[in-house]
């Protein structure tokens, strides 16, 4: 499938996409990529190859601009920013509502790392348009208080060896009000490097998008 690259106008910025939609999608997965990574994550772009096999489009996009990533690089102030990501996130859920091709859409978000914080706090602003959330290795309790305004399904995806990691995800599941599953992945660190688990990972979160992005 064709990777189309999109410019997104967000607030007073204008952010950089790779869209991906199938003929006839069921729905459309817009990921946040965790701190330091980009749009091009080989691991986010395994995910949504995969989602995109299963009817499902895919929005992959950068939430800082270039001359942000620039400062970001140096300084790391803004990756952990979750407030000004969530609203970019926020913001990106409207304009899929909105666009001509994705209009009436169920719409889903993927996070990773903190991405996934990201992705929760939006979740929990726009809960008639988000229909599900899939973390993965994400750091959900940055979110805080917004975690108990989630509506959308949510599963949480952990690499066993991921023991730190693990432990915040069980807290944040426990402020969930509503669905969520905790999924450890045997054998994974972190960044499911190890072979095998990004499969995992991947096929968990196209059965839960599968499941929940219904229109």
């Amino acid at each position: 499938m064709d990777v189309r690259e999109v410019t997104i106008p967000v607030r007073n910025v204008e952010l950089v996409a790779d869209v991906v939609l199938p003929p006839d999608p069921v729905g459309v997965v817009l990921f946040a990529h965790g701190s330091g990574s980009s749009r091009h994550s080989p691991r986010n772009v395994a995910v949504a190859r995969v989602l995109n096999q299963r009817a499902l489009g895919t929005v992959l996009v950068d939430l800082l601009t270039p001359a942000e990533d620039a400062v970001d690089s140096r300084t790391a102030e803004l990756r952990f920013n979750i407030e000004l990501l969530a609203d970019r996130l926020a913001a990106i859920v409207d304009w899929l509502g909105a666009a001509e091709a994705t209009q009436g859409l169920p719409i889903g978000l993927f996070g990773a790392s903190t991405g996934a914080a990201a992705a929760l706090v939006s979740a929990a602003a726009r809960p008639r348009q988000v229909s599900a959330v899939v973390s993965r290795g994400g750091r959900p309790d940055l979110a805080r208080s917004a975690l108990a305004a989630v509506r959308a399904p949510t599963l949480l995806l952990v690499g066993g060896f991921d023991d730190e990691v693990i432990a915040l995800n069980e807290q944040a599941s426990s402020q969930l009000p509503g669905t969520v599953e905790l999924n450890v992945v045997p054998g994974a660190t972190h960044l499911f490097e190890e072979p095998g688990t990004l499969d995992r990972v991947t096929a968990a979160a196209g059965d839960w998008f599968t499941r929940h992005l219904t229109r």
